[in-house]
């Protein structure tokens, strides 16, 4: 590994600001405010910037020049993991979901990675589910590499994910963030201030995500929302595209497909048909991923759709 890099490789580039997202769907006592985490870098964005930055630093502590780590096709973190490998000189390596990919063209996302240097291991779904075997039958040992769990979650990524919060935060009574391994939540979760409780968008249909976070969390003012029965992840119903766009039309804030969307929508769902039962005075947490847009509309256009996400 070049031996110029500093121990913090990944460095903030924008801090993050607090805006008001004053939506016409979320009229009355509430107030809602998005920490733009999204904005923090330009490749590494959001919480998977937070995830990352003490799993490098331990890497390199550790004398690893190549990173391992798992997901699906669209994934934001493979994405991530790309061009942060890219930018502090690890090679990487991902163990991609859907064997079926392989003879394919790449979507947006596995193409960008590709492009970056990370190479691309494809296993059948029903492999996928079990690591070891996975890695066994591509002759992959994990001793060779710093393995990084799918969506980035460990000790370190929950270390990372508490930064988000700051004492600037502490007039809000709930954090909402959108849920999809529980990392990020679990971080904040560790930070909120006493009077604070902290909702999180379960955007994934995962029945371990709940004990995920009881392994990190520190008390008990946590709630899961389900959002996967409404809005599957990687899927994007007119309603949700229309509701994007609208968004961005009245705010200027880009949504982005696979986690913040589903979670605005669905907040603002349960608020419209009067069953919002948290605080007031929420601050939704931006965790980033526009890199997924260019998938999606690759797809909407493959289905000869007129929508499109907005850019």
């Amino acid at each position: 590994m070049p031996q110029h890099l500093h121990l913090h490789m990944l460095k903030i580039a924008n801090p993050p600001v607090n805006e008001p997202l004053h939506l016409s769907e979320l009229q009355g006592e509430l107030e809602v405010t998005i920490k733009r985490e999204d904005r923090i870098h330009p490749d590494v964005s959001g919480n998977k910037f937070r995830k990352l930055k003490y799993n490098l630093i331990r890497a390199k502590k550790e004398g690893h020049a190549s990173l391992l780590t798992f997901g699906g096709a669209f994934s934001n973190h493979l994405a991530a993991v790309a061009a942060a490998g890219q930018q502090c000189g690890f090679q990487t390596h991902a163990i991609v979901r859907g064997e079926e990919l392989k003879d394919s063209p790449l979507n947006p996302t596995l193409a960008y990675c590709k492009r970056l240097g990370m190479e691309l291991h494809f296993v059948s779904r029903s492999l996928y589910r079990h690591k070891e075997k996975a890695l066994s039958e591509l002759s992959i040992s994990p001793s060779d590499f710093y393995v990084i769990p799918e969506g980035g979650t460990n000790a370190l990524a929950v270390e990372g994910c508490r930064e988000i919060l700051t004492k600037t935060d502490t007039d809000f009574d709930t954090i909402a963030v959108a849920v999809g391994t529980g990392g990020t939540m679990a971080g904040l979760i560790q930070s909120v201030a006493d009077h604070q409780q902290v909702v999180g968008f379960q955007v994934v249909k995962d029945i371990e995500i709940p004990r995920r976070i009881r392994t990190f969390a520190t008390h008990k003012r946590w709630t899961l929302v389900p959002t996967h029965d409404q809005v599957g992840y990687a899927k994007t119903p007119k309603a949700l595209i229309d509701f994007a766009v609208k968004v961005a039309d009245q705010t200027g804030v880009v949504l982005d497909p696979l986690y913040t969307a589903p979670m605005v929508w669905h907040l603002t769902k349960k608020w419209k048909e009067n069953k919002w039962s948290f605080g007031n005075r929420i601050l939704i947490i931006h965790t980033g991923g526009y890199q997924s847009i260019a998938g999606v509309n690759q797809r909407l256009e493959e289905q000869k759709s007129s929508l499109r996400w907005p850019l």
